[in-house]
């Protein structure tokens, strides 16, 4: 499976607004806390923790587990489907938008 499709089933498995909305965060937080570790350990700690609270959040309202559960490789396809959102290159960028 090639990496347009990866990141179509992604967003396929992320189909309610609220959990689009909280990975829309949680995941910027988790990739942004893999940097500050760097710098403070502790406040990497928080951003980690925090994104990933939000990123089970969202999956209690989209009704599924993650995927990552079942394929591993979701662990790096999220980062990419938000920059995709955030950079504009997807072919609904209001799917982050607030609900």
């Amino acid at each position: 499976m090639g990496l347009q499709a990866r990141i179509q089933s992604y967003q396929e498995s992320h189909t309610h607004p609220v959990n689009r909305w909280l990975h829309s965060f949680g995941i910027p937080m988790i990739v942004l806390s893999l940097v500050v570790v760097f710098f403070s350990w502790r406040w990497a700690l928080a951003l980690f923790v925090l994104g990933w609270i939000l990123q089970f959040l969202g999956h209690i309202f989209e009704g599924k587990p993650p995927v990552f559960l079942k394929n591993p490789s979701a662990l790096l396809i999220g980062p990419l489907w938000v920059l995709k959102k955030f950079t504009g290159k997807s072919k609904d960028s209001s799917e982050i938008d607030p609900p």
